[in-house]
C-alpha cells in the first residue's frame, strides 16, 4: 500500500517533540507498567507513538492491552515465502536520507544518526555537526540495560529493523518496487537503536523465534512488529501472530 504519512514540517515538529522529551520529560508510562525496565527516561509505548517519531518502546500498560490484541489480531497471515533473490541492497542505500515518505527524510542527516539522536541522552556530536553522534547513554529497550556508548565501539549499539528486512522480503517485500522497500528499510517506525548482542541474536526472526530479553517490554515489541507490518501490508507467520496475542495475554 502507499505511505501518505505526513509533511515534512510535520516531521520537524515531532522531532523536537522528541529532543523535549529526552530533556527529562515525564516518561508516558503508566503505574500498570512499574517493573518493566525497558522504559527509559522519555520511552513512549508503541500505542501512542503510530510514527516512531517519538523515543524508545515503553511498556504497554495493563489497560491497553485490549486494543493491543485487536491490532495484532488484524493481521493476515500466510506462511514464510522463500529468500531467494534477497539482498540488503535492493533495499536501497543502507541509512539513506532520501527515502521519501517516510518520517526524518530529507533534513540533512542519515537515518541511523536521526534514531542516535531519538532515543539518546546525554548526547555529543562530531566537532562541527549536529548530526553525527559519537556518544550517549542508551537505555536498551531489549534488555533493560544502560549502554555508554562511544562511536569507537560502533558496534555496541545497533539499529534494528523491528520487521527484519530478510522477514519483509519472504512475506511479501520480493514483490514491492525499490522506493517502497527503501521507505520500509528507513521508516522510524521499524527501527530501533539497540544492545548490538541482542540485534545479533535476533538476526532475521520473527516474534515466535525471538522475542526482548526483557520481558516487559514483549507486547510493546509485538505491538511495534504489527504496526509496521500493518502500515506496509505485510502478513506474519501464523506461528508469529500467536506468539504476539500471547505477549499481550491473548
Amino acid at each position: 500500500m502507499e505511505n501518505s504519512r505526513k509533511t515534512p514540517i510535520t516531521y520537524a515538529i515531532a522531532l523536537l517533540g522528541a529532543a523535549v522529551l529526552l530533556t527529562g520529560c515525564e516518561s508516558g508510562t503508566s503505574p500498570d507498567a512499574e517493573g518493566a525496565r525497558g522504559s527509559g527516561p522519555g520511552a513512549v509505548g508503541p500505542l501512542a507513538n503510530p510514527d516512531g517519531t517519538r523515543p524508545g518502546l515503553a511498556p504497554v500498560a495493563d489497560g491497553d492491552r485490549a486494543a493491543a490484541r485487536k491490532l495484532i489480531g488484524s493481521l493476515a497471515t500466510k506462511g514464510r515465502g522463500p529468500g531467494t533473490g534477497y539482498e540488503r541492497g535492493k533495499f536501497g542505500r543502507a541509512w539513506s536520507d532520501t527515502a521519501d515518505g517516510v518520517p526524518l527524510a530529507r533534513n540533512g542527516c542519515d537515518t541511523r544518526n536521526d534514531l542516535l539522536r531519538r532515543d539518546g541522552r546525554e548526547l555529543r556530536f562530531r566537532d562541527g555537526s549536529d548530526c553525527v553522534v559519537v556518544a550517549m547513554t542508551l537505555a536498551d529497550p531489549y534488555t533493560g540495560k544502560d549502554i555508554v556508548w562511544k562511536k569507537a565501539k560502533a558496534a555496541e549499539v545497533q539499529i534494528d529493523h523491528v520487521v527484519p528486512l530478510a522477514y519483509g522480503w519472504r512475506m511479501g517485500a520480493a514483490r514491492w518496487p525499490a522506493d517502497k522497500r527503501e521507505r520500509f528499510a528507513n521508516d522510524a517506525l521499524n527501527l530501533l537503536p539497540v544492545d548490538g548482542r541482542a540485534n545479533q541474536a535476533k538476526r532475521d526472526s520473527g516474534p515466535a523465534s525471538w522475542l526482548p530479553p526483557d520481558k516487559g517490554v514483549r507486547c510493546a515489541y509485538a505491538v511495534r512488529f504489527a504496526q509496521v507490518a500493518k502500515e506496509y501490508g505485510l502478513p506474519v507467520t501464523d506461528p508469529d501472530r500467536r506468539a504476539m496475542l500471547r505477549q499481550c495475554g491473548g
